[in-house]
């Protein structure tokens, strides 16, 4: 049963004392939750963060020091300890070597027991952050292998931690609201039912899907040498899972594996209290603690890299459809509010499902973000190396794939191959030229297949659980503000102008 009431003061109370075990620490919207909970109540237990240790030589512990306490991101933190910051960080933080994808999630059994002892909350984001990082994750995470290991094996195996854990208090879920597949009108926030699938009469069975994997794996193990096989498996893996993603009526095998994710959560939940949140596409630190940070490109603002780096001419996008977008901050506040809103909800009938999303309350569409983009660049113009001004041109959008391709075809790829005649008759006279404009057709070429989708996706996120969340937030106090989850208070405009358009290019576009 959710509270009646909460402010501030009883959500910091709430951490006193809390162990918490998180996964995905290193990505973006982890970091910013251990940074929260740690500078809003330094009195809690402990911060258990479950990495990947790279190698021998590259440590779990080293990872949470480089990647997550290391980071611009907790500058308040280190002034408020001043000298005391690495002492404090040492006391709170446990940086422990595992991996959600194996069984007792990669741990010994006496750190899994006593771990299991500590426990107050898990809050599992592994994988969610890495659909946008670096190329070859994005590859990762469009490989069907690795994205059933992690989004779907994770969350059982911590389904069986939590099983052991005899404190639990919550289990928290981060999903993505586009496990709806691509619908249009209004999408509700309920749980995926276990074998539920987008296509008509068509049930998922994700032992047979496992096994699907396996079987193909198998049969790959004929190739020459190393190197080639994988490769092969790679490209093998990536057709497979968007050929299973399609079948069931899913766009691409993240969203997919996402939703089975969730679909083994129902499952497996027990008797423990769990949550789902399911956020939209992510953007920028918008207030708490430092506005328009930011790691990891996400769909958007490879966009407004392209656009600054000039190489994005044109794009596949109807400037007048929504884009559901939120601030990363926004999420943190909105799963920290759940977890003491939910804390200790024995078997619901049904798990809560959240959508953190702002496509009901405060929609935004696409034309808003682009004339931000062309605003900034006009206020801040780009000076090239020779210091020219660098003009800021606009980009030409086409509303249909048709138009695309037929611009497309006769911007790039008609001129390319002339070129590529040219230069086999001129010894490569003009393969500057070629290769710059080979480039320019490739990065365009990819954020169409990748983005595509956002871009003319017409869903509408229902938000009715989170709007209750939020009427029980008793905002009285300017400090009840510091936990603030309401898409109606951003001003989309002035959020993109002033703090995340400049935040993508001093973060992400180094």
């Amino acid at each position: 049963m959710m509270h009646d009431s909460m402010d501030a003061a009883t959500i910091v109370a709430y951490f006193k004392g809390k162990s918490i075990l998180i996964t995905g620490s290193t990505g973006f919207l982890g970091k910013i939750l251990v940074e929260k909970i740690l500078r809003v109540q330094p009195d809690a237990k402990k911060m258990y963060l479950l990495v990947r240790g790279t190698d021998a030589a590259l440590s779990a512990k080293q990872r949470v020091q480089e990647e997550v306490i290391g980071t611009e991101l907790f500058g308040k933190l280190r002034e408020k300890h001043g000298d005391g910051f690495q002492q404090f960080m040492q006391e709170k933080i446990v940086a422990l070597a595992g991996d959600i994808t194996y069984d007792n999630l990669g741990l010994e059994a006496p750190t899994l027991e006593a771990l299991a002892k500590d426990i107050d909350i898990i809050v599992n984001i592994a994988a969610t952050t890495n659909f946008y990082e670096r190329l070859p994750y994005f590859d990762d995470m469009r490989r069907y292998d690795v994205s059933l290991d992690v989004n779907v094996m994770g969350v059982k195996h911590l389904c069986q931690f939590a099983q052991q854990c005899a404190n639990l208090k919550m289990f928290m879920h981060v999903s993505t609201a586009y496990v709806c597949g691509d619908r249009d009108g209004l999408i509700l926030e309920k749980p995926i039912q276990p074998g539920e699938s987008l296509q008509q009469g068509r049930y998922i069975d994700i032992d047979a899907e496992l096994q699907l994997v396996r079987e193909a794996k198998n049969g790959l193990m004929d190739v020459a040498s190393n190197s080639e096989q994988k490769t092969t498996e790679r490209k093998a893996m990536k057709e497979l899972g968007l050929q299973r993603a399609r079948h069931f009526g899913w766009s691409n095998t993240y969203v997919f594996t996402k939703a089975m994710g969730e679909m083994l959560l129902e499952q497996l939940r027990g008797d423990k209290p769990v949550v789902v949140m399911r956020p939209s596409i992510i953007t920028s630190v918008r207030a708490d603690p430092l506005p328009g940070w930011m790691q990891n490109t996400r769909t958007i603002d490879t966009f407004i890299i392209g656009y600054a780096k000039q190489n994005l001419p044109c794009f596949l996008a109807d400037l007048s459809v929504v884009m559901d977008v939120i601030p990363g901050d926004m999420v943190t506040n909105a799963m920290i509010a759940a977890v003491v809103a939910h804390s200790e909800d024995r078997s619901p009938a049904a798990v809560p499902v959240y959508h953190v999303t702002s496509s009901l309350r405060n929609p935004v569409t696409y034309s808003v973000l682009y004339e931000s983009i062309l605003r900034h660049f006009y206020q801040n113009p780009r000076v090239g190396k020779d210091g020219k001004i660098i003009p800021t041109r606009e980009i030409r959008f086409f509303s249909t794939t048709a138009q695309f391709h037929l611009y497309m075809m006769l911007t790039f790829k008609l001129p390319l191959k002339i070129l590529q005649l040219v230069n086999l008759l001129l010894c490569g006279f003009f393969s500057r030229i070629y290769n710059d404009l080979n480039r320019k057709y490739k990065f365009v070429v990819h954020l169409v297949d990748v983005y595509g989708p956002f871009a003319f996706f017409n869903g509408c996120f229902e938000d009715m659980n989170m709007e209750q969340l939020r009427l029980t937030m008793a905002m009285k106090t300017p400090e009840d503000h510091m936990f603030n989850f309401d898409t109606k208070t951003i001003d989309w405009d002035d959020y993109f102008t002033r703090i995340h358009i400049p935040g993508v290019l001093k973060y992400l576009g180094k």
